[in-house]
């Protein structure tokens, strides 16, 4: 379902909607049926919230700017109702980041950049 172009847009998709809870997207891979993030949050940030904002918000532009993909939703949603999350504070983001990094991505060309960081407070997502 998703290629290469369509997980670049969704990373800026994510991208925003992090910043807009004080967020930040660290890091963003995926397959042809799932997304992997890596999110650093400030403890006020409750990871439901951020989570079904990160769903809805990526639906909605995905089916607006992507119409092609609306004949592969899931049961006419774009993502199921669940997601993995994982609290990584004190864990090494080296290890989660090439992780993600290492999922095979659709047609890629090249990774997508993203500013490296140095908090520990980080959320890992599967979606």
């Amino acid at each position: 379902m998703f290629n290469d172009e369509h997980l670049r847009h969704l990373g800026t998709v994510f991208g925003e909607v992090c910043a807009d809870f004080g967020a930040e997207l660290a890091e963003l891979n995926g397959g042809t049926d799932h997304v992997h993030l890596l999110v650093n949050y400030p403890p006020k940030v409750c990871v439901s919230h951020l989570v079904n904002s990160l769903k809805g918000v990526s639906a909605r532009v995905m089916r607006r700017d992507h119409p092609d993909l609306q004949r592969r939703f899931w049961h006419g949603h774009l993502w199921s109702p669940s997601y993995f999350a994982g609290s990584v504070g004190g864990a090494p983001l080296s290890v989660l980041s090439q992780y993600i990094e290492d999922q095979q991505r659709p047609g890629a060309i090249a990774p997508v950049p993203i500013a490296p960081r140095t908090e520990v407070s980080a959320l890992s997502v599967k979606i």
